[in-house]
């Protein structure tokens, strides 16, 4: 079944629709683009018949989603990869040569290939729906737009606009692209395509028109020195956003550059042999694994299990996690949303964080101040239970403490409907006991969003015992409806994020009783790639909050997680991290300044090692992560070691160049880890010592051998 599909009016206005056969999105495959080369070919001889031609999607939710990623992810040879790359920019250039004028019409996601063949149209214009974005998201995925897009894109909206594409990844919306110069024409999606007819019968037989460029841009077309000025900025700005661990928005600045300075056939060149090379690399088969991850994700659902329509919710607790929680739902859901504390200044405080976050929406642009005050109204503050009768779903998230819980969960549990499911925010206390004095126990499921709610994507979906499939559908349907990336665990001690990152930290710590600097182990890891060090994720977390979870740890996990004499020192000195303005570090506000030498004195730890190795330190800390990601799949905690890639990657910010820790150790060769492991145990103490279940995953051969490996 083909998937272009070609009309001819009586007007000589044409319309090729793209229409991908089993696909709910078009993508760009091979065959696709056999297909479409062959098509252009006869296109090319119909000068006669066709006066202006139409590209339109037969898909109701999009455009073009891009290339096919298994175009990317199965290809080693860097040959192959460049002959990829070359054939996009071939059936593009063809595209762009046509002898009448394109039309590329644009409604919903058009990503990658599918905005690179709209900049080779005449025109591109597009509809106004909320759903519509035009992107090149190949940095994101190690790659650069390599069939055109870093040639053609600076030539028509200008060198910076197209750097900030470019480099970011970031889609743009229909009023921002228009405003740029991207697209030529912004239409009301209703009526869409009779609006784009239109726009094409008064173009039929014209002219291509040539871009508008700003005063700005042709000065720095025409100027040397303030091109260099642009690109020297561009890449301090990459360096400072990326750390140097990503390749491909450098290398992507360079073939901008070759576009601009050297013609448009030396940056076609460029694009295909960078590309080539970003293609078969390590770091862009981990970025590309990672999608296919949370792309999995969006779409989970509990087998045999329907999820309850949630059209009412109410967060209990007020804090600053319940006010984030509150303001995500109402935003992304728009339901109505009861906000209930027992405190009035803490509701106050909770409202406050709710509209500050949808202030910066407002700042941003991605809201207009009648459509933020719309959703903030939808927040109801209230210090008892009246109108918890309507709801469908409530996410407790106050205190951290099992009895109060328990007694609040049982209270709720009077005060909604029998079939309200009832989801729990706790990080690490059991949601069987939280249960324990509730009716109908299966309602209660664990719903863990990661703080800061509006900016960590992952949710932990945790199924108690007694824990009914459909709670549990119910909790993942409502966190894909937030937008969140939400991956499902088993009950357990610290579940898997705080069970995993426990042991990560507390190796930290005594890295710090061993003699290591502060700022030393906390560099090693933020130069291996992680986003902020062990020990400043602690004051950034709250040292009391750190310390609770790591005694909950070492209770179930004893002398495989033993703590330093001196843990919690700190907060009996009130120094509790960021939030009291001192911790392990010192604060302005809450900006993070140097270590304090204080502390060393404070927890009787002597600072001592003047030159450590920065390998140590990181495998002293991250294969501790390994060797307990693989107990956990061995229990069954999650389904598969792509799901702990992607639960820690997603809620800790581990390196997504690396794939994350299942992934990096396969990489690192688990056998090699398991000797390291070992070593370790012999010079340092017997926690170290690996377990069964790693010494079963390097006999496999892997994690994602051992496992299967989720989406691969």
């Amino acid at each position: 079944m083909p998937a272009f599909h070609l009309e001819i009016g009586a007007d000589r206005l044409a319309t090729l629709t793209f229409d991908a056969p089993g696909r709910s999105l078009n993508v760009f495959d091979r065959a696709v683009l056999e297909e479409l080369e062959a098509t252009i070919r006869d296109l090319a001889g119909r000068r006669e018949e066709i006066g202006c031609l139409v590209f339109l999607s037969g898909k109701p939710k999009g455009f073009i989603a891009g290339a096919d990623l298994d175009l990317i992810a199965g290809v080693t040879d860097r040959a192959e990869a460049e002959a990829g790359a070359r054939f996009g920019q071939r059936v593009f250039a063809a595209w762009e040569a046509l002898p009448f004028p394109t039309v590329a019409a644009i409604h919903g996601v058009c990503m990658g290939g599918g905005t690179e063949l709209a900049l080779a149209a005449s025109y591109r214009v597009a509809s106004d729906d909320e759903r519509t974005r035009i992107g090149l998201p190949e940095t994101q995925l190690g790659i650069l737009p390599g069939w055109g897009g870093c040639t053609r894109l600076p030539r028509l909206v200008g060198l910076t606009a197209a750097l900030d594409m470019i480099l970011t990844g970031k889609g743009q919306r229909p009023k921002k692209a228009l405003k740029i110069g991207l697209i030529d024409a912004l239409m009301p999606a209703a009526g869409f395509l009779g609006h784009v007819r239109d726009f094409a019968r008064e173009r039929i037989d014209r002219p291509r028109k040539a871009p508008v460029t700003g005063i700005r841009e042709l000065l720095l077309a025409r100027n040397p020195l303030g091109r260099k000025l642009v690109f020297d900025q561009a890449k301090k700005n990459v360096l400072e956003r990326t750390k140097g661990h990503y390749p491909a928005p450098l290398r992507a600045l360079e073939v901008v550059r070759v576009g601009l300075e050297q013609g448009r056939e030396a940056g076609f060149d460029a694009e295909a042999r960078v590309d080539a090379d970003l293609a078969v690399s390590g770091i862009c088969k981990n970025l590309i694994h990672l999608f296919r991850l949370r792309e999995a994700a969006k779409k989970e659902s509990v087998e045999g299990a329907e999820p309850r329509p949630v059209d009412a919710v109410a967060v209990l607790g007020a804090g600053t996690m319940g006010g984030g929680i509150a303001q995500l739902v109402a935003h992304e859901a728009e339901v109505p949303v009861r906000l209930k504390d027992i405190d009035a200044g803490a509701l106050a405080d909770g409202m406050e964080t709710a509209g500050k976050l949808f202030r910066k929406l407002q700042e941003k642009r991605r809201l207009s101040r009648t459509e933020a005050a719309r959703r903030l109204a939808l927040i109801t503050p209230t210090l008892d239970y009246t109108g918890f009768g309507r709801e469908d779903l409530v996410i407790e998230a106050i205190v951290e403490k099992l009895a109060v819980k328990q007694k609040v969960f049982a209270e709720v549990a009077a005060a909604v409907p029998d079939g309200a499911v009832l989801a729990t925010n706790t990080s690490a206390l059991s949601i069987d006991a939280i249960a324990a004095d509730v009716p109908r126990p299966e309602r209660v499921v664990g719903m863990h969003f990661f703080n800061p709610v509006h900016k960590m994507p992952l949710v932990e979906v945790i199924a108690g015992p007694r824990t009914s499939p459909e709670a549990v559908a119910t909790v993942l349907a409502f966190t894909q409806r937030l937008g969140k990336v939400p991956v499902r665990v088993k009950e357990g001690p610290g579940f898997l994020v705080n069970r995993l990152l426990g042991f990560y930290s507390v190796e930290a710590m005594w890295l710090l009783d061993e003699g290591y600097r502060i700022e030393d182990v906390d560099r090693a890891l933020v130069d291996w790639g992680m986003p902020v060090g062990p020990i400043a994720l602690g004051d950034e977390v709250g040292i009391d909050v750190a310390t609770e979870v790591a005694h909950t740890l070492h209770a179930a996990f004893g002398d495989r997680l033993p703590l330093q004499p001196w843990i919690g020192g700190t907060t009996e000195a009130g120094r509790l991290g960021a939030k009291s303005g001192g911790g392990f570090y010192r604060y302005d506000g809450r900006e993070r300044k140097d270590p304090d030498p204080r502390v060393y004195e404070l927890l009787g730890l002597e600072p001592r090692i003047a030159e450590p190795d920065a390998r140590f330190l990181v495998e002293r800390t991250v294969l501790r992560m390994v060797d307990e990601a693989a107990r956990c799949l061995d229990e069954g905690l999650v389904a598969d070691a792509g799901q702990v890639d992607l639960a820690m990657i997603m809620g800790t910010g581990f390196p997504p160049f690396r794939g994350g820790p299942c992934r990096w150790a396969d990489s690192y060769g688990v056998a090699r880890a398991v000797a390291t492991l070992e070593r370790f145990a012999a010079a340092v103490g017997p926690r170290y010592e690996p377990g069964d279940a790693l010494r079963r995953v390097a006999e496999a051969g892997g994690f994602y051998t051992a496992s299967g490996g989720g989406v691969s």
